[in-house]
């Protein structure tokens, strides 16, 4: 399937669940009201157990010589095997995740929007929504959101990061300082647990960037940028590579390819013309310039499918990056105003 939602053959169910509505697909269990932990990992079919299993290679039909080192891991309820790790692979179960957002701010106020499995349950992700808001002018409101990935089959850390997502357009405001990230990477090793327990570090985290991030927007909000200059900012955002982006800062468009010129207008035309955009915090703003770019990423640009969108938008995929590219620039542009843009 290419929407890669885990779908439970026992069950017949899709391993997803969300609150009211379903952000990225159109599969999984709808529930009214937020629920707590505990009816969120079975709301979203994550309430299973991963162990680590010896590996043997065979030798003829009945010879069968253990891996030295290596073990696959395995679920409990399904007996389908996730993935191949070495002997100092440390498993976090699934509910140890959610006891890790519980810690955060004491389980008070936390709200799990979404969660679920991707594959045959090897990556599970959450979302939860913290409980107050980054406000932009009078009226655009950001909600603050904790968004957490594990994986169960050895391809990467536990990564828990902060994610302001813009109400109006569900825009992905993934941001970080250049001082300071918005994510906390942690190995699969023997003391991943005990750091799961530091999610103070988490909040501190969530705590900093919002009071900072809130300041930057309504500071944005106030700064104009003419249309030529929002062409010019999306197409160094949306650069694929740092000669393009060179070349787009000395000039020389002829050489673009097709695609990318493509993929600039569209993000412009979102711009200029989406209702999102249409409103005294963005329109003719930068704040509206950098919402351009997360929101053509969020809500026009074309995946193969929702764990390609969720990397994308997640996990340090393109989306994150040109995002990131698109928050420098304009943090450059609000501070300058001689930048770059206006050559």
């Amino acid at each position: 399937m290419s929407h890669q939602i885990h779908f439970n053959e026992s069950t017949q169910k899709h391993s997803f669940f969300s609150v009211a509505q379903k952000p990225w697909h159109n599969l999984g269990q709808i529930v009214s009201d937020y629920p707590n932990s505990a009816q969120a990992i079975k709301h979203a079919g994550l309430d299973y157990e991963v162990i680590k299993a010896p590996l043997y290679s065979q030798r003829g039909e009945l010879d069968k010589i253990p891996v030295a080192d290596y073990f696959s891991t395995l679920r409990t309820d399904t007996s389908a095997v996730l993935g191949v790790v070495g002997k100092d692979y440390q498993i976090v179960q699934n509910s140890e995740a959610f006891t890790f957002f519980d810690s955060i701010i004491g389980g008070n106020g936390i709200l799990y929007e979404t969660a679920g499995a991707l594959g045959k349950g090897e990556r599970i992700f959450i979302t939860a929504k913290l409980p107050d808001y980054i406000r932009v002018g009078k009226d655009d409101l950001i909600e603050k959101y904790l968004f957490l990935t594990t994986s169960h089959d050895g391809s990467g850390s536990i990564t828990a990061a902060f994610t302001p997502i813009r109400i109006v357009c569900a825009n992905t405001l993934n941001a970080a300082l250049r001082t300071q990230t918005n994510t906390v990477r942690i190995r699969h090793t023997s003391n991943a647990i005990s750091r799961l327990e530091q999610a103070h570090k988490v909040m501190g985290i969530t705590d900093s960037l919002s009071v900072q991030l809130e300041g930057i927007f309504n500071h944005w909000a106030k700064v104009p940028i003419t249309d030529t200059e929002v062409k010019k900012l999306i197409s160094l955002a949306l650069a694929p590579s740092k000669e393009i982006t060179q070349n787009l800062k000395n000039g020389e468009v002829a050489e673009l390819s097709a695609c990318f010129s493509n993929c600039v207008e569209a993000c412009y035309e979102y711009a200029m013309s989406n209702d999102t955009q249409l409103n005294k915090t963005c329109e003719g703003t930068v704040f509206g310039a950098y919402n351009a770019v997360t929101g053509y990423f969020q809500n026009v640009r074309n995946y193969k499918d929702s764990e390609a969108k969720l990397k994308s938008l997640l996990l340090g995929g393109t989306a994150q990056q040109r995002g990131q590219s698109a928050f420098n620039l304009c943090t450059d542009f609000a501070q300058k105003r001689n930048s770059i843009l206006s050559n």
